[in-house]
């Protein structure tokens, strides 16, 4: 009896160890069920690290708004001048100039004294085109007032000679020769320039040096003469009005065109400009 008595403990001891170990719970299946009913959530998830914000981008030249004008000064062989320019768009600008410049001198010429003065009066205008982004630039334009005129006060001395085309005359003693004289040139007038910088900068800087070269086409030069008072023979004698006398006359316009035909190659007049421009 003993050992059937021990027997049957053994047997209940392996049973329950085998419950244990199978349900991990030492109150078996229900309790595990019990637990699952209980109506408990799982652990949650590791939380989210939200996405780092990027750096905003520096913006770039052809990001930054246009400016919006800009004022210059310059120096030209068309005199000293004030400019403005404004922006079309990002490699366009259209511009405004107007140049002054004034110089007296004496000069002699087959005989004549002349008292010259020489007045630069212009307004410009360019179409400012940069091809490549950069300060290059290509700039078509229009003079669209050309004051530009050399103008003289012409005297001869009584008894002296000079000539008139291709005569020789003596400036009467008893009414010398005077009179003035005049070179013009076409009041409107194409142009075109080309060079380096910008007067409204498209990086952000305020201040610029452009440097340009270029012609304008001013046309053929138009000189007049307009004498008076009296011309004598090569004899030094004979004299008559200038006014008057035909012979004379038609001298006279031989000497403009000798005059027209010496300051033809002006008709392309050349131009180099270096201003300072402020942009606004």
């Amino acid at each position: 009896m003993k050992r059937l008595s021990l027997l049957a403990s053994v047997l209940l001891l392996g049973v329950s160890a085998t419950c244990y170990a199978g349900d991990g719970n030492p109150t078996g299946s229900a309790s595990s069920s019990a637990s699952n009913d209980s109506g408990s959530t799982p652990a949650p998830n590791a939380p989210v690290e939200p996405a780092k914000a990027q750096p905003a981008k520096k913006a770039g030249k052809y990001n930054q708004p246009l400016p919006r004008f800009a004022m210059g000064v310059r120096m030209s062989l068309l005199g000293a001048g004030v400019e403005v320019a404004t922006p079309l768009s990002r490699r366009t600008n259209v511009r405004v100039g107007f140049n002054m410049f004034s110089y007296s001198r004496g000069f002699d010429k087959d005989g004549v004294s002349y008292a010259g003065q020489l007045s630069f009066r212009s307004m410009e205008s360019h179409l400012d085109w940069f091809p490549f982004g950069g300060s290059f630039h290509l700039s078509p334009g229009l003079m669209a007032y050309n004051g530009n005129k050399i103008t003289a006060n012409a005297s001869v001395p009584g008894g002296q000679s000079f000539s008139l085309g291709s005569t020789d005359y003596y400036s009467d003693p008893a009414n010398p020769l005077s009179g003035t004289g005049k070179i013009g040139f076409n009041s409107v007038a194409p142009t075109f320039m080309f060079g380096f910088g910008n007067l409204l900068p498209r990086n952000g800087r305020h201040f610029s040096v452009p440097f340009e070269l270029g012609f304008a086409y001013m046309g053929s030069p138009k000189a007049t003469l307009n004498l008076a008072g009296g011309a004598c023979d090569s004899t030094g004698l004979n004299c008559r009005a200038v006014a008057s006398d035909p012979t004379i006359q038609s001298n006279i316009q031989s000497e403009q065109a000798k005059i027209n035909n010496s300051m033809s190659p002006f008709k392309f007049y050349p131009i180099i400009s270096l201003g300072f421009g402020y942009r606004f």
